[in-house]
Order: C-alpha cells, then structure tokens, then sequence
C-alpha cells in the first residue's frame, strides 16, 4: 500500500513477528469512520528492539493492541513465528497470544486493586494451569519478582493502592515475563513515570530482555526513550509510516520532514542545519486524512506532488526507508 510499503521488510531472516498490511478502522457513525492504522508493515527480529515513535493520535498504540487483537484488525495479517494470529477462534487466539505478552501506559490502572501482588503475578500461570506444584509456583513468583527489583517479603501481600508507579509497573513487567515470552510489547511504559523511575525501568527494561531473550516493540511519543531503548525505529504519521531508520542514525541521518520536527522539537537539543518547521501544529482528523502524503498539510517542503501522490517507503541509505517525494538528504 502506497504510504506504508514493504521495502523495509528484511527477507533474508526469521522474524518472530510479521505485521503485513495491518489496518485498523473505528466506524463512527453516517458512514463516516476513523482511519487509525492504514497499511502498517513490519517485521521483528529475535532480540531485537523495535521502536514505534509518534505524535500523540498517530496510531500507535492502537497498533500495538491490534497486533494483540485486542481488538482484532479491520484488515491484514498478524504472525507469531510462523502462526497467524488473525482469524484464531477465541481459546485458540488467547493460548497462542500467551507468547506475545503487553505492559500498559498506566501501570496503577492495570492492575486489579483489589488482588494482592503475589495473585497479579502469578496469575497467567493460574489460568493456563500451572504443571508444578504451589510451592513451586510460588518460587517463581519469587524468583521473578526479585528479577524485576522488588523485594517479595515487602510486596508480596500489598495491593496496587499501596505501591508507588513504578513499583507498580514493575510488578506489570513481572507479571508479563512469567508467562515466559517471545514478544513483549511495551505501550508508552514509562510515560506517567517520574524521570527518575523513567531511568529505572528502562534499565530493568534492557536487563530482563537479554535475561530472558526477549523480542521488544517499545512504544512511545519521546524521541530520545525511543532512540536509547531501541534497535530500530518506525516513525508514524496519522496511521501512515514515514520512515524506518536505525536509532543509532536517527539523531544525524533523519530524513522524513515529520522525523526532523519531532528530533527538532527536543528542548535543548542540538539543531540541525536546515532544520524544519511545521506550517502547522494541529493535527489533521483521522476521519478525513489529506489526500497524497497526509503530513503534506503540515509539511513546509509539501508540493503539488504530494497532495495528488502518496509517497511509498524506499531505501535512501542502508537501512534506511523513507516515504516522501522530497526527502532530506
């Protein structure tokens, strides 16, 4: 699909996750419909980080939580390994999904308050029926809290009300590793955290990944959580991917007009010769995107090109795609 493409898609590997042509509509009445995901790619390699970066009301986490159909895509295909999830009946979709696990925005939300932490852990292993005995479930609980950095004596009977945000979020990450993930995906986990716990879960974030040969989305609208946690980056513009860069070239080879204001935009940050600035700030609805390239109405580069032409995605360096008609080069 024109906006989004496959040229990023690297066939020469094994992904653990597939995204092809995902799109996700919400109808809102008279016909009318919110064009949330329109034509998503992507692939996830084993051990790898990717990083979903955008405005807020971009779509990104509304593709996260298509990629765990929740609910289900309007349209496209979501594989686990060599499984697709799309199109599972319900037990057959909730056992197969048990491998792709997700931590929320709101760690104290997640979390029934009325369960102690010992049950909010333990219990993806109480529903899919735990072979061991419950000494031994409970050793893993314990196990897997003190990998997280929570002490199990302390926790271990408080309920969410009694735990700071990140205590909370920490027992969220426990939660999710003990049903022993392929693919953690992370929506915006440390956005209502104070910086200093930003840090900390970041790191916890980072360790439990190579301890447990995790696979990572990390969602987020901050350019530099996004860049320092991540592998690769998929930039999102109104449902549409804009560019797909390695982080470690984002801050000095950002192509896309969108990628360069949202670096740009950084307080403090080192401008860029040339650097962009948007026409407008206010983005366009989702019911009624522009025609052509649907960043053009905000773009200072936009031509009677990209009102008429949506750009496809295309290598302009190694490892580098973009889709705009008039790339930063």
């Amino acid at each position: 699909m024109a906006g989004s493409g496959t040229a990023h898609m690297r066939t020469d590997a094994s992904p653990v996750l597939t995204v092809d042509d995902l799109v996700v509509e919400f109808p809102v009445g008279r016909g009318m419909k919110v064009h949330a995901v329109s034509g998503m790619n992507l692939d996830l390699l084993p051990g790898e980080t990717l990083g979903i970066l955008g405005e807020s009301g971009c779509g990104k986490s509304t593709a996260g939580r298509a990629l765990m159909q929740l609910p289900a895509p309007t349209s496209g295909r979501v594989l686990l390994g060599e499984r697709e999830l799309t199109g599972l009946p319900g037990r057959a979709l909730r056992r197969a999904r048990a491998k792709m696990q997700m931590i929320m925005q709101d760690p104290t939300s997640s979390l029934n308050p009325r369960r102690k932490v010992k049950d909010l852990v333990a219990e993806g292993l109480s529903i899919w029926g735990f072979g061991g005995s419950e000494a031994d479930k409970e050793k893993l609980v314990r196990e897997t809290l003190t990998a997280v950095g929570l002490d199990p004596d302390v926790v271990w009977d408080r309920r969410a009300h009694e735990l700071s945000g990140g205590q909370c979020q920490r027992v969220c990450i426990a939660r999710a590793l003990m049903m022993n993930p392929t693919v953690l995906i992370c929506d915006e986990p440390v956005s209502s955290l104070d910086v200093s716990v930003q840090a900390q879960i970041l790191n916890l974030l980072e360790r439990t990944k190579e301890q447990y040969s995790l696979s990572m989305i990390f969602i987020a609208h901050d350019v530099s959580v996004v860049k320092n946690i991540s592998d690769r980056v998929m930039v999102l513009y109104l449902g549409k991917t804009c560019e797909v860069i390695a982080s470690e070239d984002i801050n000095d080879h950002a192509a896309h007009p969108y990628t360069r204001m949202l670096l740009s935009s950084i307080p403090g940050a080192n401008d860029r010769d040339g650097d962009l600035t948007p026409t407008s700030t206010e983005l366009p609805s989702p019911i009624n995107p522009p025609s052509g390239c649907r960043f053009r109405t905000r773009c200072p580069l936009a031509t009677d090109q990209c009102a008429t032409q949506e750009p496809e995605l295309r290598e302009v360096r190694p490892g580098q795609f973009v889709a705009c008609h008039h790339p930063v080069l």
